[in-house]
């Protein structure tokens, strides 16, 4: 009996939930299963037969999610992120999209023969690679800080910079088909660039004013901006056809830039907007690929990605990489990795999609070869991307810094300790204040979410392996305990006393949150904002024979609060109980000691004397 449409739908959804969950658990890219789950929904068991089950409608729902990624993508395009992240990553973004698109384009059109039109398209698309599949290779890998830095910048940057590429040498073939001489064509040309450019500056700037100066309420500011950015999409393919992408690339862009503007809440939107829209895009993509005309390429596809990965990206990185100080292990190392991921899947089967209804020969061969090239170097990167790491020693050893949930003033004078013995140490707070602050400090910090997927994708844990909950909001820190306890295991993730209130009412939760707790003996966040408060200070003590650990207990009176030991191999771990705690000699304690009065400090300065 064939499936119901409804069931069909539903189970689009559960495929997608399912291929989410497994990427998190292997941590892998979850591209990479979306296209498998479609693949094996379509054209393996002809199950899912997307043209049977949205008929008239697969085209307009495939661009408006297309429309939906490239503004979200765009909306992180920062112009003084593209300053602030080093010559190479500023080389990187037009070498390496020239290189690309040059060098896609040249191979697709000699080795597969395909018309320049869809070559140039091609090339174009294969520019991107994208957050979504360079952030869990790196969180899996842990490659060099500098290494890791580029990758991950080259990845949100490239993804709207190269979707707005694609984008235009889109409209620039559209608008050339449609004219049988060159001035004609020009004119569509410049009137789709000029309709893109003016109404997303114009679109931009209005919906920045009206998130500004709080013309929509805070709960309209999300479905206010998507439903807002959704109409002029479809308003700009009316005055100019195939406009609408560039359009709300541009408004994206030009409201990430305005000032004071607070799309971050916007981008956290997007996150649970992706997993149910964007995934099941993804699925239904996939189960249009057509195995027979990859089977047509035959080798000639092959040799096409032989040389995207092994010539132009390896060019792109050495060219970019003149007049900066990358070592030739590092150069090779960022030569290998470059997935493609979310962006190139979803405007390839848009643009064949397009090209196929207006009657361009050889369109159809676009989707395979885009679709085959993310499948080749998601799975071939990430298999070997840890081992390349090690064969060229730009892995960084064992993990030993800490994340620590909360920037107030408590975890500010712990993550100074910490870095004071070369601790690589991050910040994340939701609160501006606490963030400034700790940003005058010169500390490493995160604004927003630490579980959302902005922050997964924008937060440098470079050289991090702990996490330290020292936040007072207590919802808050139970889902970052879940969160990160998947992220970095038992025995990683440190969390303080809720009190006993809220032990009790919290008995029903998981024994995996109860394990977290207990840090710096039972102490909770009141008790150590209080001793900060009463003027208790981290202090740095080195134990030795003359002075153990009792000499250190008995000269604060048994008021001191150890936080942190660091042994005689320098590895630091956290307290949890002080009554268990048993200091060697040469070890450093990390503590919170009370203010000593005048007359001893005095003492103490003359018997040092």
């Amino acid at each position: 009996m064939p499936a119901s449409t409804a069931m069909i739908l539903a189970s689009i959804g559960v495929i997608s939930l399912f291929c989410q969950w497994l990427a998190w658990r292997v941590r892998m890219p979850a591209i990479l299963f979306l296209l498998i789950g479609g693949i094996v929904a379509g054209p393996v068991t002809g199950f899912l037969q997307p043209e049977a089950v949205f008929d008239d409608l697969l085209f307009p729902l495939i661009s408006l999610a297309v429309a939906i990624i490239l503004f979200e993508g765009s909306l992180t395009l920062r112009a003084e992120e593209i300053r602030s992240h080093g010559k190479m990553v500023r080389n990187l973004i037009p070498v390496g999209s020239i290189v690309t698109c040059t060098i896609g384009t040249l191979a697709a059109r000699w080795i597969l023969d395909v018309p320049w039109e869809v070559a140039l398209l091609f090339g174009a698309i294969s520019v991107v690679t994208g957050p979504t599949v360079i952030a869990p290779l790196l969180r899996a890998v842990r490659p060099t800080s500098s290494i890791a830095n580029i990758l991950r910048w080259e990845g949100i940057i490239i993804d709207p910079v190269g979707a707005l590429l694609a984008v235009l040498v889109f409209e620039g073939i559209v608008s050339w088909g449609q004219g049988n001489v060159f001035g004609h064509s020009a004119w569509i040309f410049g009137k789709t660039l000029m309709v893109g450019f003016l109404i997303g500056a114009g679109a931009g700037y209005l919906n920045g004013l009206a998130l500004r100066k709080h013309w929509l309420p805070q709960y309209l500011h999300n479905a206010g901006t998507l439903t807002f950015m959704l109409g002029v999409y479809v308003l700009s393919n009316e005055l100019a056809h195939e406009s609408g992408l560039l359009t709300v690339t541009v408004m994206g862009i030009w409201m990430a830039n305005m000032k004071q503007v607070p799309v971050e809440d916007i981008l956290e939107f997007k996150e649970s907007l992706s997993v149910l829209l964007i995934s099941a895009l993804f699925i239904i993509l996939a189960a249009r690929v057509d195995f027979g005309s990859i089977a047509e390429l035959g080798w000639g596809l092959a040799a096409v990605l032989a040389v995207l990965m092994l010539l132009a990206r390896p060019v792109s990185i050495f060219l970019s990489a003149i007049g900066t100080s990358l070592n030739w292990r590092e150069k090779v190392y960022l030569s290998w990795i470059a997935p493609r991921g979310i962006v190139a899947a979803a405007v390839s089967a848009l643009f064949a999609f397009q090209l196929e209804r207006i009657g361009f020969e050889g369109a159809d061969v676009l989707v395979p070869m885009v679709f085959m090239l993310i499948i080749t170097t998601v799975t071939l990167q990430s298999l070997t991307a840890r081992p390349f790491a090690r064969l060229l020693s730009v892995q960084e050893p064992p993990a030993h810094g800490f994340l620590i949930l909360g920037a107030n003033p408590v975890a500010r004078l712990i993550a100074e300790a910490l870095q004071k013995h070369d601790v690589p140490v991050m910040l994340t707070d939701t609160n501006w204040e606490n963030v400034r602050q700790a940003r005058m400090k010169n500390m490493p910090v995160y604004f927003g979410n630490p579980v959302s997927e902005h922050a997964a994708t924008h937060m440098d844990l470079t050289g991090i392996g702990n996490v330290l909950i020292l936040s007072p909001y207590k919802q808050l820190n139970s889902l970052a305990t879940y969160h990160f306890l998947d992220w970095f295991g038992d025995g990683s993730v440190f969390s303080l006393s809720e009190g006993d209130q809220d032990q009790r009412a919290r008995l029903q939760t998981a024994g995996k949150i109860q394990r977290t707790r207990g840090l710096f003996s039972e102490a909770s966040y009141a008790k150590l904002a209080s001793l900060v408060s009463q003027g208790y200070t981290v202090k740095t003590t080195h134990l030795r024979e003359e002075f153990g650990y009792q000499q250190f207990l008995d000269q604060y009176q048994n008021q001191p609060l150890v936080l942190f030991v660091m042994d005689s191999r320098k590895h630091i771990r956290p307290v949890r109980s002080m009554e268990e705690l048993e200091p060697e000699e040469d070890w450093t304690l990390i503590s919170l000691v009370p203010p000593q009065p005048k007359k001893e400090r005095k003492e103490r300065k003359e018997r040092g004397n």
